[in-house]
């Protein structure tokens, strides 16, 4: 199920159930053992009545606080609405410059460490979830290279990580974490020549976004059609046809199309227009199988779509708001900003 955080939990003024169990020696029979009234800060109550127990097994005392109210001076409501407003575009500044609108009043480092905090949980519901299907993706943010993982079965985010897509030692790693994890047993990606040998070694299945492939291969025939000589201009026509209707033997259509044209490719030579063919067919044959993979698993979409909105609601953040100067910092963050626009 998706973490959900827009919602204020409840606050009570005066918790009337007694406390279930001792804090130290699990009894159960207690004696109440005086009370008082504590200020605290919340949107909508001003004081409330803690009172303290003694456990009649052990002799110690403890207090027992009504609910969504801890130790801290902020209310569990309280927090949840700093880091909600927070993720909605204020800075921890404005965060607290509104609520003293409304009579209360909350430093910007105390709306710092609410996020923080959510962030924290939310990385800990996440450790384990299981997800069989992911959509990975890399994106620059403040000149930081940040990778993202999208749960395609649930649209969840599952993982932000400070990593360069290029970085193949660190991207290998973070994948392993992920199969480790979450149990993944495929990933959707764009067509950077990262990812082949990395879902090989770690026995991953492959799919590469089909919107990726269609725009650059798009591309490639357009700048082809220019310079390539007419008598070949066919062919091009042919890639088109293969790639609109993704047959199961495409693989095998554009290898036979390669085989027509004359000669080899040149190795450490400037390439002809006839040679940036070939290699453009060579290389779709190659790759054909991580093209289809969606056809042979009805589970994985044929588009990466999910995670590249995840990192665009990412980036929307980054831009209006400070608070991703520490790596830590940064991940909780994200997680805490991807979540509340979800």
């Amino acid at each position: 199920m998706p973490i959900v955080i827009l919602q204020l939990p409840e606050v009570k003024e005066i918790e009337a159930e007694r406390p279930k169990k001792c804090l130290s020696c699990s009894g159960v029979t207690f004696q109440r053992w005086g009370g008082r009234v504590r200020k605290v800060h919340d949107p909508q109550i001003k004081e409330v009545v803690v009172y303290r127990y003694r456990c009649c097994t052990c002799k110690r005392t403890f207090r027992h606080n009504p609910a969504g109210i801890s130790r801290a001076q902020q209310s569990e409501r309280m927090k949840k609405l700093a880091t909600i407003s927070w993720s909605r575009g204020l800075s921890h500044r404005g965060v607290s410059l509104i609520l003293t609108a409304f009579g209360i009043r909350l430093s910007h480092m105390s709306s710092w460490r609410d996020v923080q905090a959510e962030g924290e949980v939310i990385q800990r519901r996440l450790r384990w979830q299981p997800a069989r299907m992911v959509g990975v993706d890399g994106a620059w943010l403040n000149g930081q290279g940040i990778m993202v993982a999208v749960d395609l079965g649930n649209g969840q985010l599952i993982s932000v990580a400070q990593i360069d897509e290029k970085d193949t030692p660190a991207l290998r790693e973070w994948l392993f974490e992920l199969k480790q994890k979450h149990g993944i047993t495929a990933i959707v990606t764009d067509d950077l020549s990262t990812y082949r040998p990395l879902t090989e070694d770690l026995g991953l299945g492959h799919q590469v976004c089909q919107f990726h492939v269609r725009r650059w291969v798009g591309r490639a025939r357009h700048q082809l059609a220019e310079k390539l000589p007419e008598e070949w201009l066919w062919v091009l026509e042919e890639i088109k046809h293969i790639m609109e209707d993704m047959p199961p033997d495409g693989a095998k259509r554009l290898l036979q199309l390669y085989q027509t044209l004359p000669g080899n490719l040149k190795q450490g030579q400037e390439w002809s227009p006839l040679d940036e063919l070939r290699h453009l067919l060579i290389r779709l044959s190659e790759s054909w199988q991580r093209y289809t993979t969606f056809f042979h698993d009805a589970a994985i979409p044929w588009t990466n779509n999910l995670s590249e909105q995840a990192i665009g609601r990412i980036k929307m953040r980054a831009r209006t708001v400070r608070g991703y100067k520490t790596p830590s910092g940064m991940h909780n963050g994200l997680l805490v900003s991807a979540f509340c626009f979800s």
